[in-house]
């Protein structure tokens, strides 16, 4: 214990840990009222395959299933992971100056 420290009275650290597992109990009842509600969905999905036409409509027949153009695809990623690496350092210099 530090100087000058407190010790809180046996009536508040209790309500405070009563507070504390109230809340963990509203959060538990309100998860599984969430996935019980979710369940009527889950019975309501039609489990039978469908019948698939030809393929992606959005593509060149050339090309069956491939949408836009890899390429650019690949190129985005790989500029958004420069420039996530360069703000990270960038930030990793600055929080170091301080």
């Amino acid at each position: 214990m530090t100087r000058g420290a407190r010790r809180e009275p046996p009536r508040q650290a209790g309500r405070r840990i009563a507070r504390r597992w109230r809340h963990v109990a509203s959060v538990a009842v309100t998860t599984g009222l969430a996935l019980v509600a979710n369940v009527a969905v889950a019975l309501a999905a039609d489990p039978s395959p469908t019948a698939a036409g030809g393929g992606d409509v959005r593509t060149d027949p050339a090309a069956p299933g491939l949408v836009g153009d890899p390429l650019v695809a690949i190129a985005g990623v790989v500029v958004i992971g420069l420039l996530a690496v360069g703000l990270t350092l960038a930030l990793a210099r600055l929080a170091d100056r301080r």
